[in-house]
């Protein structure tokens, strides 16, 4: 059973990072706040540490990781800097933004998946920075739950995911309470190994606001593009998804969901919805509000055991479209990505 830290009240928020900095430099695994989603962290240079979280997800070995680090000047110890991504950095760091950059020799294959790049970010959240800072190193962390699955928001999400995992004494998952992440959807990625940006995985920076500064950029798309494009995180056609069938429905459609059927909607459920019916959840027209709400609402609607989620079908151009993506590879569907942007 995870142990829970409660950082949110000051008064013990001191004692909650050095049990947590301990235990990563101990070679344990601390499930941390970010401002996207919780991340299941350890510490980056520590193989087996590493190996500890492929284990708790269930994730391929293949399928890297990123790299949490404390300060944009940390980059410098693990990848090839172009200008670029200095220039994305002083942008938008900290912040949800993960960067893809040319591995420098030694990093880790754990943290790559074998591939000759390392994926980076320094995250916008206090306390994730704190951590990062009081350990001085870098934390590889993906979501922090089982692999394919809903991303945590809440540090009760990651509680009950992980609930029965087995411990022994200190060896129990560490989870870092710092509340429900602000933006509640994952970073958004961009390959900066190759001769031009790339955009991987649209997430919480708009893709207009990374062009504002390094210009037009391109999204791989085909089967010749799919094979330059370096892995990373999130990219399975199906992901985020919840352990019951997802369907996206149009609108109109809505009204004819089975009494069994849960609803995803950006609407009110109509008057002639049964009561008894399986939840029906509203999470309005607002992008930013709805993304943050999104994955506590699947999996809210999961726990009620519906026979099926019908979600109503959301805008795909920004700023809804990195909703649109999680949508989608929650419903085994993603939505074909821009040829530039």
């Amino acid at each position: 059973m995870p142990r829970r830290l409660d950082a949110t009240d000051p008064a013990d928020r001191e004692a909650a990072l050095t049990l947590a900095v301990a235990a990563l430099r101990a070679g344990g695994v601390v499930a941390f706040p970010t401002e996207t989603v919780y991340g299941l962290g350890a510490r980056a240079r520590d193989a087996s540490a590493v190996e500890k979280v492929y284990a708790l997800k269930g994730r391929p070995p293949w399928h890297p990781l990123i790299v949490h680090l404390g300060d944009a000047e940390m980059m410098d110890d693990w990848a090839c800097v172009p200008e670029v991504a200095s220039r994305l950095a002083e942008a938008h760091w900290p912040g949800p933004l993960t960067m893809v950059l040319r591995a420098l020799p030694g990093v880790p294959k754990g943290v790559t998946g074998g591939a000759p790049t390392v994926a980076l970010r320094v995250p916008g959240h206090p306390l994730a920075l704190e951590l990062l800072r009081a350990l001085g190193e870098g934390v590889a962390a993906p979501s922090a739950n089982r692999y394919g699955r809903v991303s945590p928001t809440r540090a009760e999400h990651v509680v009950a995911e992980f609930e029965d995992t087995p411990s022994e004494g200190d060896a129990a998952l560490l989870v870092l309470d710092g509340g429900p992440c602000a933006v509640g959807l994952e970073s958004t990625i961009v390959d900066l190994s190759g001769s031009s940006p790339r955009l991987l995985r649209p997430g919480g920076i708009p893709a207009s606001a990374l062009a504002a500064v390094v210009g037009p950029f391109t999204s791989a798309r085909g089967a010749e593009g799919a094979a330059e494009r370096p892995p990373a995180p999130g990219d399975r056609p199906r992901h985020y998804s919840p352990d019951v069938p997802t369907r996206i429905v149009a609108a109109a459609e809505l009204a004819f969901a089975p009494p069994d059927v849960a609803v995803l909607a950006m609407r009110a459920a109509p008057p002639t919805r049964s009561e008894g019916a399986a939840p029906w959840l509203e999470l309005g027209f607002d992008a930013s509000s709805y993304a943050r709400d999104l994955y506590a609402a699947l999996r809210s609607l999961e726990a009620s055991r519906p026979s099926a989620i019908w979600v109503e079908k959301v805008p795909t151009a920004e700023p809804w479209r990195a909703v649109a993506d999680r949508l989608g590879r929650a419903s085994g569907n993603p939505p074909q990505p821009e040829e530039s942007t």
